[in-house]
Parts: structure tokens; sequence; C-alpha cells
């Protein structure tokens, strides 16, 4: 139900670009240095079953990568995917936009995380 993402998500290569600035509930501190990313629970399914409790969840998290400048959001993107392909999460494009707020460049993946309970 609440998948390792900091964990699986902060490689040497995101580091590089974020440092320790990922921020869990799709917030990070309006006063945080740039750039950063956040990530947020959209959907989470139970494995159930009749006989017993289940053995597992499905999890999708949105994880939002934002950066000064288009190619700084690619890049960071790309290290994202980098590291949720590494350990065969399934993950998928699903924003690609200038942030109208925050003026910061924003690509968004989508991945699904299987945990066992």
């Amino acid at each position: 139900m609440f998948p390792k993402v900091y964990r699986t998500i902060h490689t040497p290569t995101v580091a590089g670009i974020v440092d320790t600035r990922i921020g869990r509930h799709g917030e990070i501190a309006q006063t945080e240095q740039k750039p950063y990313i956040v990530w947020q629970i959209a959907t989470n399914n139970a494995f159930d079953t009749l006989s017993e409790a289940p053995g597992g969840d499905f999890t999708t998290v949105q994880i939002d990568c934002y950066h000064q400048t288009d190619a700084g959001a690619v890049q960071l993107a790309m290290g994202v995917r980098a590291a949720l392909d590494a350990v065969l999460i399934v993950n998928r494009v699903v924003l690609n936009i200038r942030d109208t707020e925050t003026k910061l460049y924003r690509v968004g993946l989508e991945a699904d995380f299987i945990d066992r309970r």
C-alpha cells in the first residue's frame, strides 16, 4: 500500500540532479531549491481472495519531475524512468507541460508498484 518510491528512484543519476529533493504527497516547500521531484499515490488495489487476507497490493504512483528548463525536465524524467526500468517497474509518461503557477517544466510519470504485504 505504501511503495518504496524514494528508495527506488533516488539513484546516483537522479540524486545528481535533485539531491534529496523528492517530496511525498505531491508537495515540496515552495522555498525549496529547484529542480525537484514530487510523488503521490494515484490508485491502490489489493489482491483480494475469498479464503484469506490479500497477499499484496498493486499501487499506481504519479511521479512529477520539475525543472527550470525543458531539457532538464526531460533529463530528470529519463533518470527516473531508468531507475524504474532497472527494477522492472512498469511506467509511462502522462504529462509533459509547463506549470502555469511555478513556471517550471514538468514531466509526469505513472509507475505501477506491486508489493507483497
